[in-house]
């Protein structure tokens, strides 16, 4: 007899004939017995929600030895779950990466469109791109991140939602949240700041400092995006939290002046991840700094408007020097930064450009961390000696 339950009803002894309601992109098809409690809390992080059970193929389960090898659904999932985790090298993911990339501003730019004529967006194209975010992220950190250091100065506004999702999908996996969680998180990301297409490029692209009236203008792209947000499919957390990216700790944030525990951890975490790729931008009017310097505004925000845990960690999440930022080497030539190492002073960079000589080199890989004659200097940006990196990236990049 099969009967219809929900996943926290599920319980070891239960033979599970057919996943009804799932959550998320790993899709559960197969039957099998629950042997152990932890087979329910696999299936739980899967994002199952409501499952039929065959009553008839009831069984007593053995007792749990810390180990569950004996099920037929648990395996199953996690040897889905490996391969989706599994690290591949970077030159196989920055191809998929690269078209993600490509990808996402499309999108964002079908989205501000929307929003700009107050037409409804069919939601579920930016979820299920943000969950390929996240997948790719899985797959290999490395990749995206390096994307978001790739720039085009006229296209501030559609990559910057794009940069936040993925750091915020870096970020939470770090931070060992469950899989929903990164998701929604990326997905608020990206979606942050659509309001700002109503914002005057006069203002939105100004150089210098805004006077007051103009502050006020600026600021109420929040509200924008948020009445707008309000009439899609968008769940009601991810709004709240897209609400608080420019609120502060200390209450003099904006806009409803938000303080302490009145702000959730998720608006936090967009807060930081904001702040950190405004300030590493380049735009038509400055260069970014690097993420030494960011790092460093972020503390001295910590803790009176940042939360200074969530800075920290978001520092740990993304190294001393993160992937794809440039660093001046000891022997005057630069490289940049490919993947973290143990040590993270001495990460695996890709040596490509000669100060001394002023001329690119054949890239070569180099692991700091195993090459005692070379150390960086310094973290560097590319205006500094007046070379382009997006020209100079797929050779840069590529391992071999």
């Amino acid at each position: 007899m099969l009967k219809k339950i929900s996943i926290d009803e599920l319980k070891p002894g239960m033979f599970v004939h057919k996943i009804l309601e799932q959550k998320g992109s790993l899709a559960v098809k197969n039957q099998g017995k629950v042997t152990s409690q932890d087979v329910v809390k696999l299936l739980k992080k899967q994002g199952v929600r409501i499952l039929a059970i065959d009553t008839d193929k009831a069984f007593t389960p053995v007792p749990e030895k810390g180990e569950h090898e004996s099920s037929s659904v648990a395996p199953h999932l996690a040897e889905k779950s490996a391969a989706k985790k599994s690290n591949v090298s970077l030159e196989s993911e920055l191809t998929r990466a690269e078209k993600l990339h490509t990808q996402g501003k499309a999108i964002q730019q079908l989205l501000l469109n929307n929003v700009k004529k107050e037409t409804p967006f069919d939601a579920s194209i930016p979820k299920a791109f943000s969950n390929k975010l996240v997948e790719s992220v899985d797959r290999n950190p490395d990749a995206l991140l390096c994307l978001t250091k790739i720039r085009e100065k006229d296209d501030y506004l559609l990559e910057h939602s794009l940069n936040v999702a993925i750091l915020l999908a870096n970020f939470a996996t770090f931070m060992g949240m469950s899989e929903e969680e990164v998701q929604d998180l990326s997905y608020a990301g990206f979606l942050h700041d659509l309001g700002k297409i109503n914002i005057p490029d006069e203002i939105l692209h100004k150089p210098g400092r805004l006077t007051d009236a103009e502050m006020d203008v600026m600021k109420s792209h929040v509200n924008h995006g948020v009445d707008y947000l309000q009439n899609t499919d968008v769940a009601k957390p991810l709004i709240q939290a897209i609400s608080e990216h420019h609120e502060r700790l200390d209450g003099l944030g904006y806009p409803a002046g938000k303080k302490g525990d009145e702000i959730s951890t998720a608006g936090r975490m967009l807060a930081i991840a904001d702040m950190y790729d405004a300030l590493t931008a380049d735009r038509v009017y400055k260069s970014g700094m690097s993420s030494q310097k960011a790092f460093s505004i972020l503390m001295n925000d910590a803790p009176t408007r940042l939360d200074v845990a969530l800075v920290q960690q978001f520092i740990k999440c993304l190294g001393v020097y993160p992937v794809g930022s440039l660093v001046l080497l000891s022997n005057d030539r630069l490289a940049m930064v490919l993947k973290q190492n143990d040590s993270p002073l001495s990460p695996i960079v890709k040596v490509f450009y000669s100060v001394k000589s002023s001329h690119y080199l054949t890239p070569k890989d180099i692991d700091l961390s195993s090459d005692n004659s070379l150390k960086i200097q310094k973290a560097v940006i590319a205006s500094d000696y007046k070379i382009d990196v997006n020209s100079f990236f797929e050779r840069s990049v590529s391992i071999g």
